[in-house]
């Protein structure tokens, strides 16, 4: 009798009801810590739009001095400015970063350090998804170069404010795709085979592999170091595909908004008591399941060595 009910009923009607309770088992991790920031200096790339934007209003909210490290500043100073009228905290500021050029990041820092005595959260949020094959300045890969270098030479020209600054922490937004990716060190560049998707995916499969051997190197700083999957949030994230606008168009009502997305991305940031668990996957506000390579510690290593060497850094 149900089953010929639920036949009979129009699909707008079992959507309605439906949608609801989707959502509430797919959005169920909220940052619930009330911890305040004041006298805190916090830098979120990428923060300019979607769930770097709504989590640099949420540290400013809680009094932080936000740093909002976008490539288009302008796109930069129309966010900062309504983050401003939303917290009424006026310490929001934007600074040029372009993570595709290694000039560009050197100066961020170099700029920053030369601002600022302290940095107590760095949260790596930016990023692109499934781009056609191209090349950064410094002729990396797009997604490897962007998504994992450019957030790998950030954190390494930042590491030693964020060690004068402990407690501090490191946030890297990753993603539930790296259980599709792979580090392939004779292909890491996309020079023998490239698909845009996986491309994808070996990049946030190198965040978490950089989360997990940062937070070795780190034990007994005082910084720990965290990766995050954020949901699927609807976001500029598919601008590169048009068969992704159309999917996320489609599924809308089952996406996180990017203030739900960057709950994990803030929790990670204040929760007290998580110093235990640096260099660990979260994903609603939890600790998550990862892939077999995302624990392969010599995997780890080794891809911090090459990129050591890709950005002529020294190899410690």
């Amino acid at each position: 009798m149900l089953e010929l009910l639920l036949l009979l009923l129009p699909l707008p009607f079992l959507l309605y009801v439906a949608v609801p309770q989707i959502r509430k088992m797919l959005f169920s991790g909220v940052c619930t810590s009330t911890t305040q920031l004041p006298g805190k200096v916090a830098v979120v790339t990428g923060a300019n739009t979607g769930i770097g934007k709504e989590t640099a209003r949420e540290l400013a909210q809680r009094g932080a001095r936000v740093y909002l490290a976008c490539r288009d500043v302008q796109k930069g100073e129309l966010a900062a400015k309504e983050i401003q009228a939303k917290t009424g905290n006026q310490q929001v500021l934007v600074r040029k970063l372009d993570l595709s050029d290694t000039k560009s990041i050197r100066a961020f820092a170099k700029g920053f350090l030369a601002e600022e005595k302290q940095l107590h959260i760095l949260i790596n949020n930016a990023g692109l998804m499934m781009c056609p094959y191209s090349k950064t300045a410094d002729g990396f890969e797009m997604h490897i170069g962007v998504n994992h270098l450019g957030h790998f030479l950030l954190t390494h020209l930042l590491l030693e404010k964020l060690k004068e600054s402990a407690p501090s922490r490191v946030v890297n937004v990753s993603s539930l795709a790296h259980h599709l990716g792979r580090i392939h060190f004779h292909n890491l560049q996309g020079e023998k085979f490239y698909n845009c998707g996986l491309a994808y995916c070996h990049s946030k499969l190198a965040n978490i592999l950089f989360t997990r051997e940062l937070a070795r190197r780190l034990q007994g700083s005082g910084v720990t170091t965290y990766s995050v999957h954020p949901g699927t949030v609807k976001s500029e994230m598919v601008r590169h595909s048009p068969l992704l606008r159309f999917i996320w168009w489609l599924l809308s009502a089952f996406l996180k908004t990017p203030q739900q997305g960057a709950q994990t991305s803030l929790y990670c940031a204040v929760t007290e008591g998580l110093e235990a668990l640096s260099g660990k996957h979260f994903s609603d506000c939890h600790v998550a399941w990862v892939s077999a390579q995302a624990h392969n510690e010599t995997i780890a290593r080794r891809l911090w060595d090459v990129s050591c060497d890709l950005l002529g850094i020294p190899v410690d």
